[in-house]
C-alpha cells in the first residue's frame, strides 16, 4: 500500500482534531472509531472481508502501513473469523496516540507542550496541513449536500463519524441536525462501512456480547444506538474495555 493516500483512520482522526483546543472530539469513542476504520482500511486493500457479522483474513500479505500490518497479523493469529464486536471492544491501548504520533511525523499536525492546572504536563495537537482538513471534510460536506452516493472511502469514513458521535462536532446545534441526519444516512452505502459501523456502536451500548440477529428482508440498514435515534450518545461500556487512554493527558 503506498503511502500517497491516507488511511481512513488518520482521516477519522484528523476529522476530530478541534482546531482551537487541540484536543480530539469524543476521545472514548474514537478510540473504538480507529480500531474499526483499520479494519474498512484492510477490507479495501483486499486483506480482510466480511463473513456474516465477522472478518475474516483473505491475504495475509504486508501492506506496507506498519499499524495495519500490526491488526492484520493479530486477525491472522486468530486462525479463524472473529466477530467485529469482539474485535473492535478488544484493547487497543496507545492506538490513538500511535496515529497522532504518526500525523506528527508526517507533519500532518504539531504537538504543542503545555500543563493542566500548572502542574500535570499535556500535549495538544494542531493541523499543520490544514488543507488536507478542509478537503476530507469538504468529501463529507458535498456527500450530504448533494445526495450522490459517495465513493467507498468517503461513505465509510461518514459511517465512523457518525458512530463515534462526531455529527455534533461536525455540524453543531440545531442548524446542523439535517446535516447529522444525512451523515447518519450515508451508513448505507458501503457494506463493510456499515457492519464496522454498527459493530462501534453496538460495542458503546454494551451489546457486543450478544450475536447480531439476521436482519429481516426489506428492514431498514441503519440501525440506531439505543440511547438516540439521530446521534451517538457516550460510550457507555467503555470502562471495562480499558480503550486506550493516552499517557499523556492533554490529547484527549
Amino acid at each position: 500500500m503506498g503511502r500517497s493516500r491516507r488511511t481512513i483512520p488518520e482521516e477519522l482522526l484528523l476529522l476530530a482534531l478541534d482546531p482551537t483546543t487541540g484536543t480530539t472530539a469524543q476521545p472514548q469513542s474514537l478510540d473504538l472509531g480507529l480500531a474499526g476504520a483499520q479494519l474498512v482500511e484492510l477490507a479495501l486493500a483486499g486483506r480482510i472481508a466480511p463473513d456474516g457479522d465477522r472478518i475474516a483474513v483473505v491475504m495475509a500479505r504486508p501492506t506496507g502501513d506498519p499499524t495495519l500490518d500490526s491488526a492484520l497479523e493479530l486477525l491472522r493469529r486468530r486462525g479463524s473469523p472473529v466477530r467485529a464486536v469482539h474485535w473492535i471492544g478488544g484493547p487497543r491501548l496507545g492506538l490513538r496516540q500511535t496515529y497522532l504520533t504518526h500525523l506528527e511525523r508526517c507533519g500532518m499536525v504539531h504537538a504543542v507542550a503545555g500543563q493542566m492546572c500548572g502542574v500535570l504536563p499535556t500535549t495538544r495537537y494542531q493541523a499543520t496541513e490544514t488543507a488536507i482538513s478542509r478537503e476530507i471534510r469538504a468529501r463529507l460536506d458535498n456527500a450530504i449536500r448533494t445526495g450522490v452516493p459517495p465513493d467507498p472511502r468517503t461513505a465509510a469514513l461518514a459511517a465512523l463519524a457518525h458512530a463515534v458521535g462526531l455529527g455534533k462536532h461536525l455540524y453543531p446545534g440545531n442548524e446542523g441536525r439535517s446535516s447529522r441526519s444525512r451523515l447518519r444516512d450515508l451508513i448505507r452505502h458501503d457494506p463493510m462501512g456499515g457492519l464496522v459501523a454498527h459493530a462501534v456502536m453496538d460495542v458503546q451500548n454494551g451489546a457486543a456480547a450478544q450475536p447480531r440477529r439476521p436482519q429481516a428482508a426489506g428492514a431498514g440498514a441503519v440501525r440506531q444506538p439505543a440511547a438516540r435515534a439521530a446521534e451517538p450518545a457516550g460510550a457507555p461500556g467503555q470502562a471495562r474495555h480499558g480503550h486506550g487512554r493516552m499517557a499523556r493527558v492533554g490529547a484527549r
